[in-house]
């Protein structure tokens, strides 16, 4: 099953330094058909202005991971954490108990990025943050695990969840498989380029939501750049 969801249809506000848009239901915009896909609950794909960003603010139990595409994004926390993330690497915060944090673009242009909640297999667990750098280069034709909670991921970012997320960049003809089981959830989203998703195509910044396949082929019509969640149900 493959269903693509336009950027056109998803939820949106606009804040002015905030342009949001919302493929799962979140703050003001509700869909009880898009809810969750699996475990993953939110992703939004964001653009702030240059030099404004969110306050400080909660979370709790909650995986939160943020991929930046454009511009760059500068974290603080109630744990003393501070960091910068720029376009194509990756900052991942696990609530857990709680969290208080900010992010803020300190840049004179617009950042844009992908926000992307996953929900945690347990509650309660430790407050983490961390950074890292991952360069396009190595995930040319070929995904690489970002963030992950499962075993055997080598470098991706630790999360609290039955979940991965990976990366990978295609040049125009090429094509990159992912193997996965039926009762697996998985979304992908191109953050450029148009693409093919086992035949289905779908534009840049399209959602693609993917259960019952054991394989999945992404062919790049035009030079592309992949997000995929690989959820539990």
């Amino acid at each position: 099953m493959i269903e693509v969801r336009p950027f056109a249809g998803l939820g949106a506000a606009n804040h002015g330094w905030l342009d949001a848009h919302h493929h799962f239901s979140f703050a003001s915009y509700h869909d009880p058909e898009r809810v969750h896909w699996g475990a993953l609950r939110v992703w939004n794909d964001d653009a702030i202005a240059g030099n404004t960003g969110f306050p400080p603010h909660p979370h709790r139990d909650m995986e939160i991971i943020t991929y930046v595409r454009t511009g760059a994004i500068t974290h603080e926390d109630s744990l003393g954490n501070k960091g910068r993330t720029e376009a194509g690497d990756v900052q991942v915060m696990s609530a857990g108990t709680g969290i208080t944090h900010a992010e803020y673009n300190r840049e004179d242009e617009p950042t844009t990025l992908f926000q992307i909640w996953i929900m945690p297999t347990a509650r309660g667990h430790k407050p983490r943050w961390g950074s890292r750098p991952f360069p396009k280069d190595d995930r040319a034709g070929q995904f690489i695990t970002l963030a992950s909670g499962k075993e055997g991921d080598g470098e991706a970012l630790w999360i609290g969840a039955d979940a991965r997320v990976l990366g990978a960049t295609l040049k125009a003809g090429e094509s990159v498989t992912y193997e996965t089981g039926k009762e697996r959830y998985l979304y992908l989203v191109s953050a450029k380029g148009a693409i093919t998703v086992n035949g289905v195509a779908a534009a840049a910044r399209d959602g693609v939501a993917i259960h019952d396949e054991d394989r999945v082929t992404v062919h790049a019509v035009e030079d592309a750049e992949l997000v995929l969640v690989d959820s539990a149900p």
